[in-house]
């Protein structure tokens, strides 16, 4: 049995989510780089202890590599059988990402609230993801 033969037809949803999460995660280390020239922020130092807008940038990279590994956990479990439903919900939780990054990028972390609309994302796989957990259970 080949992969392609258990995945669901339209499991390639899913897989071009994650190549544009892999773009926005891309991104935004792209932008941390740039402000570390910038600012003159040396590795390893995470944070400058002068340069607030360098911090933002920094804080809207690492939070969102602190979010993902669950994210894409539940992204997966819920596009194995709710493949174009989770896409889509995987899709606004990555675009989320850019609005969150370009908010904090000001220098106003009130701004990164700019994202927060990705919880309907995030939450939702994470319900599609109990919905496949209570199935395979026999629960519902």
């Amino acid at each position: 049995m080949e992969v392609l033969d258990v995945l669901p037809a339209n499991f390639g949803y899913a897989i071009l989510t994650y190549l544009y999460s892999w773009i926005m995660l891309t991104y935004l280390a792209v932008k941390v780089g740039a402000a570390r020239k910038k600012y003159g922020v040396k590795y390893p130092t995470m944070y400058s202890d002068k340069e607030d807008v360098f911090n933002c940038i920094q804080r809207a990279h690492q939070n969102t590599l602190e979010v993902y590994p669950q994210w894409l956990l539940f992204q997966t479990i819920a596009a194995l059988v709710y493949p174009t439903v989770a896409s889509v919900l995987g899709v606004i939780w990555v675009t989320s990402r850019f609005s969150y990054a370009w908010g904090y990028y000001t220098g106003n972390p009130v701004k990164r609230m700019n994202g927060n609309y990705g919880y309907i994302g995030l939450l939702g796989v994470i319900i599609l993801s109990i919905s496949v957990a209570l199935q395979l259970l026999g629960v519902i």
